[in-house]
């Protein structure tokens, strides 16, 4: 008998353990939790004190309720939706600012170096009537607004916790135990706000970044502490970010919608709000002490592909003077994602009204923002519609059509690690997978990339994937920027730590010089390398070349194939993927 209640008191022990780690990781609020033991108390209880001599059917139907109703509070329960705050840690608010549209107030970091004005709006909301149209002016409003808050983001598909959990624990090993964070962050088509970084005192004539956020342009947000603007404005830049349009929301096409619009334009609606953005920096970035007249954009993976859709879009000429573009382009002559002509964008256009039933614009729009979220999956590509991007920009740089006076773009050494993650090649598959893609030349790719080991055909494939999805644009865009006469700087990020080191979006945390002081994932060759990071792209982002004292010579792109490695050593390297980008370039009909 003794030995039966020990082993009932082991299995509670390890049930508590098992579900407190759920609470955890699912990020429960603590009402949650606190249901969640009493149920497993009460169970202990009924089941030692009423069921222990009754029969093990009654003893397992006891259990399977409790267990439901468990379930029922873990997954059941709703989860408080906060907004994130601008930061952790106040150091008390700033001076008001007075805008075009009203006046705000920001708040300024624990040390009081930077002052940070978040969710100011600069569209009108895209709800209503004005889904599916371009952006408007916001309405002007009285009164100080305090902007000490992010806005939701943007609606866009959402994964469990859990898997957002494990992400942070299996992907970047830098998940915290903390019940500080058990809430859902808010999520709204309202989220047409920007947000701003700037060097605490007087200032006046900042140069200026705005950067585009990622997320295959169907997730993202711009509180992502990787790309905070906090680490630039330490160095002297005004930093700005905002939310945008994505998925079906920002990326639908139409003929209805195209009809509707006076310029004709459809499926181009997240890359208007980004103009919108510029345009509203443009107007109002002087009240800040940012300079209009120096602006960069800057963009990494999905937003880098914006960023070069920008670049050649009559709509966006004289909005920004630089460009950087991080980890993706759109300037192949057939760009491997983000990206649409609009003889397919309005097919898919056709499709997703017949995923939701309906027949006309009127009848989309009345449908709940919960629901079209779901179409997100075949809506999230930038469109070519004869407005906004009258060409492809591979099309409009041989047209010598461009708008930035100089380029800094660059990729990470292991690029599509975490998109084939659960698709590793090995000697059974890997020239089955070589075939699959390059076809007539799959001949010639073999020949170069021959492996003899499955940790080599594990690296090959790797390595051609990157080339294919990600480094290709890179090459193209260094030799059109070169063709038009715009000075390129290109990198080759390459450094290991104990986080995402060079995968896709592993040098952020760098170049924007965000790296934690007391994380351990990053150690003292890591802060070095992101203070010399950062300063190339302060000094190019402030001039137009990342170039300065006491800094390695990072020397221009001379003909698309030189460019400069960041890892444990700085400098000037040869391209590394240039046999597989002039296959490429003959697969894609590079002229």
């Amino acid at each position: 008998m003794k030995t039966r209640s020990t082993g009932f008191w082991v299995f509670f022990a390890l049930l508590a353990v098992v579900l407190t780690a759920l609470l955890e990781l699912n990020k429960n609020a603590l009402y949650a939790w606190a249901i969640v033991y009493a149920l497993l108390i009460a169970y202990a209880v009924i089941r030692q004190k009423y069921l222990r001599g009754s029969h093990v059917y009654l003893r397992i139907v006891a259990f399977l309720a409790v267990m439901a109703l468990i379930c029922q509070t873990l997954w059941g329960v709703g989860k408080p939706t906060k907004l994130r705050p601008a930061v952790e840690k106040s150091g008390g608010m700033t001076e008001v600012v007075t805008l075009r549209d009203g006046k705000v107030q920001g708040v300024k970091t624990a040390d009081g170096a930077v002052e940070v004005f978040t969710g100011i709006p600069y569209a009108k909301p895209p709800v209503g009537e004005l889904r599916w149209k371009a952006p408007e002016n916001p309405e002007p409003w009285s009164g100080v607004r305090t902007c000490t808050h992010f806005a939701p983001m943007a609606m866009q598909p959402r994964n469990s916790e859990i898997y957002n959990s494990l992400s942070q624990i299996i992907g970047f090993h830098d998940y915290e135990i903390s019940l500080d964070d058990h809430f859902r962050d808010a999520v709204s088509e309202d989220a047409l706000y920007l947000n701003l970084w700037r060097p605490a005192g007087k200032t006046e004539k900042l140069p200026v970044l705005v950067y585009i956020h990622g997320g295959a342009l169907q997730t993202g947000q711009p509180w992502y502490a990787d790309y905070s603007g906090e680490g630039l404005a330490r160095k002297g830049v005004l930093v700005v970010n905002f939310g945008y349009r994505l998925g079906v929301f920002g990326f639908l096409a139409t003929e209805e919608l195209a009809r509707e619009d006076p310029n004709g334009s459809t499926g181009n609606y997240g890359l208007m709000d980004q103009i919108k953005a510029l345009k509203w920096v443009r107007d109002n970035i002087a009240a800040f002490g940012g300079d209009p007249d120096n602006v960069t954009v800057a963009g990494e993976s999905a937003g880098a592909v914006c960023v070069t859709a920008l670049c050649t879009s009559p709509e966006a000429k004289g909005l920004f003077r630089r460009a950087i573009a991080e980890s993706s382009t759109a300037t192949a002559p057939k760009p491997q994602h983000s990206f649409r002509l609009m003889d397919e964008a309005l097919e898919t256009g056709r499709e997703t009204m017949a995923r939701f039933g309906v027949s006309s614009t009127a009848e989309l729009r009345a449908l709940p923002a919960e629901k079209l979220v779901e179409a997100a999956d075949i809506n999230h590509h930038i469109t070519v519609d004869g407005y906004v991007l009258p060409q492809t920009p591979y099309e409009a740089y041989k047209a010598g059509e461009h708008n930035e006076e100089a380029m800094l773009h660059g990729f990470n050494a292991e690029e599509g690690a975490p998109f084939i993650l659960f698709e590793q090649a090995s000697l059974k598959n890997y020239e089955a997978k070589v075939r699959a893609y390059f076809r007539d030349y799959a001949d010639e790719v073999l020949a170069l990339y021959s492996p003899t080991t499955d940790e080599e055909a594990r690296t090959m494939w790797l390595n051609l994937y990157s080339a294919i999805y990600f480094t290709h644009g890179h090459y193209c865009l260094s030799r059109e920027d070169l063709s038009v006469k715009a000075p390129v700087w290109e990198y080759f990020f390459a450094k290991t730590n104990g986080r995402l080191s060079a995968w896709h979006s592993g040098e952020e945390v760098y170049c924007y010089n965000n790296i934690p002081a007391d994380s351990k994932l990053y150690d003292e060759s890591d802060r070095q390398l992101a203070d010399l990071f950062s300063d190339y792209f302060v000094n190019f982002i402030r001039t137009g070349d990342p170039n300065g004292d006491g800094l390695p010579e990072w020397e221009q792109s001379a003909d698309g194939t030189n460019l400069l490695f960041l890892g444990e050593k700085q400098e000037m390297h040869t391209d590394p993927y240039l046999p597989i980008d002039e296959i490429l370039d003959r697969m894609q009909g590079w002229e």
